[in-house]
């Protein structure tokens, strides 16, 4: 089950402007950000009028209600001029993301009065934010109705959820990389200190031991799995015997994966695996993703990163696909094939074709546990965590799917604006040959999101960083 993002809400005004104007605006704000999907924790109680405006009196217990509350980010609305000392105070000792915004103000009254003066304590609060250093997201001053606010905030909201998975990431990794694949050396050492992502290493003998605990007891997690598979693909090919391995393999990541915090997991998926166990994983990571616990192949750690912030930035409404870029479209210069060998989610499969359950087409063994489908295209963005020599990027593109030739495997054919362009940016990387793919335009929300995870620094191929920020203008 998904959770929801905790957002703290701290609506602020200045004593030298109109109280009342703010206690509405306050009102205002509260109801349209009660139509979306997250907690609200507001400063109701804290004093009559459940806003922020005593420079000292108040500070520390908004501070202790947002600790106390957990929550993931923080909202300030400036109802008024605002009070930027403590906000920035607030927002400091709170150290989460932080949205700063304001509604657009009337005309001054015919005696020239202005009641809130909005924009001018937003210029106030920001410069105040920075010598804090506290990052911070910004919508344009607007009216709380208007594209520019919905558009902004809940661009903001994804981007807050991202950076929540992101800061509590944790991969089970399944065994070494395979030999031969250079390109998954990863510094387990530097992403611990840069990012605090955790690696929790496990052996094939462990995933074997498991899976074979699993297939002895028998019980109804495995059967359910079981039955899962056979009703919702075309298992001709394969055996019963086949079914039950890849089932309980899929329960025994699933385990471990609980049992230890992981909210992804990176495997390597041959060959060991196929001696050891006699099967392909490619289904039981489909399996897996399907139910929000991303599985990536080839024990590509950083895939398992991308995969969790692409899906989070989705806020869990799809599940993403881990593909390799293999061959461009021979009729479409901007067309690519994403692939791999069955790992895609089943829930992705396009209209009107049916998964199979297959024998890998490839290797020498041949050993079952792969599922081949095509998946549906739509507008999909392209994702990739990754990095070098102390220097982490984030590839961010978006993508339509289109038709192309019958692949084994799971695949998609996509075409995007300049394929040249992305081409050499992804040679040059410091990326590979692997990509996370969603059918979701999550790439705004990771854009906002690199903004609070030092070290990681968005690359945008398309759109570019100055279109992302313009479309978040409203522009």
């Amino acid at each position: 089950m998904k959770e929801k993002i905790k957002l703290g809400f701290a609506p602020t005004r200045r004593f030298v402007f109109s109280k009342e104007d703010a206690f509405k605006f306050k009102n205002l704000t509260r109801e349209k950000i009660g139509q979306y999907d997250i907690e609200i924790v507001d400063l109701e109680g804290i004093n009559a009028e459940g806003l922020l405006y005593d420079n000292d009196a108040d500070a520390d217990k908004i501070i202790r209600r947002f600790r106390q509350a957990e929550v993931d980010a923080v909202f300030f609305p400036h109802c008024n001029f605002g009070t930027e000392d403590t906000v920035s105070r607030v927002a400091k000792a709170v150290g989460k993301p932080v949205l700063l915004w304001g509604p657009r103000d009337e005309d001054p009254l015919p005696d020239g009065f202005r009641l809130r003066d909005t924009q001018c304590g937003l210029f106030a609060t920001g410069k105040v934010l920075r010598r804090f250093n506290v990052p911070f997201t910004y919508i344009v001053n607007s009216e709380v109705d208007s594209e520019v606010f919905s558009r902004g905030f809940g661009n903001f909201v994804a981007a807050a959820n991202t950076v929540k998975a992101f800061r509590r990431l944790r991969i089970l990794q399944i065994s070494t990389r395979p030999a031969g694949f250079w390109t998954m050396i990863y510094n387990e050492g530097e992403l611990l200190e840069q990012f605090g992502i955790e690696s929790y290493p496990i052996t094939l003998i462990d995933i074997q031991n498991r899976t074979e605990s699993v297939l002895k007891e028998n019980g109804s997690e495995l059967n359910a799995v079981v039955d899962l598979i056979q009703s919702s693909m075309d298992c001709s090919e394969g055996d019963d015997k086949a079914i039950r391995r890849v089932a309980a393999l899929k329960v025994a990541m699933q385990a471990f994966a609980v049992e230890h915090g992981c909210s992804a997991v990176a495997i390597q998926c041959w060959s060991a695996l196929q001696e050891s166990i006699g099967i392909m994983p490619c289904l039981a990571n489909a399996l897996m993703t399907d139910e929000g616990i991303p599985v990536v192949c080839e024990t590509d750690v950083h895939g398992a990163v991308t995969s969790v912030m692409a899906q989070a930035a989705a806020l869990d409404s799809t599940p993403p696909f881990f593909a390799d870029l293999t061959v461009r479209h021979s009729q479409n210069d901007n067309g690519e094939l994403l692939f791999h060998c069955g790992n895609f989610p089943l829930s992705l499969t396009a209209p009107g074709c049916t998964p199979r359950f297959r024998k890998h087409f490839l290797f020498e063994d041949h050993a079952p546990g792969t599922h081949e489908s095509e998946i549906r295209g739509g507008d999909i963005s392209i994702v990739r965590f990754d990095g070098d020599h102390g220097r982490y990027q984030l590839f961010l593109g978006k993508a339509h799917g289109i038709k192309g030739p019958y692949s084994r495997g799971t695949y998609v054919w996509i075409e995007v604006n300049d394929w040249p362009l992305w081409e050499e940016k992804l040679v040059k990387g410091p990326y590979v040959h692997h990509c996370v793919g969603i059918h979701a335009d999550v790439i705004p929300a990771l854009y906002e999101a690199c903004r609070y995870i030092p070290g990681l620094e968005p690359d945008a191929v398309d759109p570019t960083e100055a279109e992302i920020q313009a479309w978040l203008r409203g522009r």
